[in-house]
């Protein structure tokens, strides 16, 4: 399946604020139900075991309302595991959540270097063509101390149809837009890989987890 690129609508908040809220909700929901927030967890459980540290400072790079990185400190918390969160996300109206949010641009993040033990993005690097992942990826490791951590779709027919098959469980006409767009748009783990090795981190591991989800570990060290 050849990666097609089709803007989506909720990049440029191409819709009401009810419809953008709606489809916030319908993000959150296949977030909850589908495997986006369980791809972050099994990311930083993995960093955690393989440095023992249990208490990280965490960045959620296009973190919008904070439901992913919210999911992620309720579930690992019962696992020991701390996160303080910092969200950053270019569109303002998206940051409504209860962690401390900053708006900025994720190509040229506005911290100091080594500022937070690990940089994360959910369902993001697909929006990126291939020398802005290298930018975005460049960037994160700069500011990471320990590693970044991608969360994003595989691109496969399956999946696709998938998304089809869910229409029905979307609220808003921004998602049944953007959700297909998202998969024809999105990498697969080879590509990822290929992309990640051109980057500065020391190492890269890749993994595939549940409905069509891939992750990444970008190693700053």
């Amino acid at each position: 399946m050849k990666r097609t690129v089709t803007a989506e609508l909720l990049d440029s908040d191409a819709g009401t604020p009810g419809e953008i809220a709606s489809s916030l909700a319908d993000l959150r929901l296949v977030s909850r139900w589908f495997g986006g927030s369980r791809t972050i967890i099994d990311l930083i459980r993995t960093v955690a075991a393989q440095t023992g540290q249990k208490e990280f400072s965490l960045l959620d790079v296009a973190g919008a309302s904070g439901y992913v990185a919210a999911a992620a400190c309720e579930s690992l918390q019962q696992q020991g595991i701390k996160l303080a969160v910092t969200l950053l996300d270019k569109n303002p109206s998206h940051l409504n959540g209860k962690f401390r949010a900053v708006a900025g641009d994720a190509l040229a993040l506005p911290f100091a270097d080594k500022s937070f033990d690990l940089v994360a993005c959910s369902t993001f690097l697909h929006h990126l063509e291939p020398d802005e992942i290298l930018q975005f990826v460049n960037e994160a490791i700069r500011v990471a101390r320990k590693a970044v951590l991608i969360n994003d779709l595989r691109r496969h027919r399956m999946h696709l149809a998938l998304v089809y098959a869910g229409f029905p469980l979307f609220r808003s006409r921004l998602t049944r837009h953007d959700a297909p767009a998202s998969v024809r748009r999105s990498y697969t783990p080879e590509e990822l890989q290929n992309l990640l090795g051109k980057s500065r981190a020391a190492r890269v591991e890749i993994s595939r987890h549940y409905l069509f989800r891939m992750g990444a570990i970008a190693w700053a060290q």
